[in-house]
């Protein structure tokens, strides 16, 4: 598994903890789910509703969608633009999510 060091960054050292399938996963003020997940090596968001092939963050722009999560109990969030809070539960997207529709 590839591994991300962080750059360091000497105005956030805040530590922010949130929840990752159920494991606590230690983030930084201000970073991304996304980020968060890479530095702290927990591999793959999401698989795909084809295949079920695993996949993970890749442009962190939020222009390709492979870093989907379910955050909070709202699927199809982008992990590239969603920044870690305090207690956040975080879970991996399995193939795809029911869009609710409105009445």
């Amino acid at each position: 598994m590839m591994r991300f060091d962080r750059l360091s960054s000497p105005g956030r050292l805040r530590r922010i903890t949130f929840l990752f399938d159920g494991e606590a996963v230690e983030a930084r003020e201000g970073d991304t789910v996304a980020t968060a997940l890479l530095a702290a090596g927990a591999g793959a968001t999401r698989t795909t509703p084809a295949s079920g092939a695993a996949r993970g963050a890749y442009c962190l722009m939020g222009v390709c969608f492979e870093c989907l999560v379910e955050v909070d109990g709202v699927p199809n969030r982008q992990g590239c633009l969603v920044a870690v809070a305090e207690g956040m539960r975080v879970r991996r997207q399995h193939g795809a999510a029911a869009i609710a529709e409105e009445a």
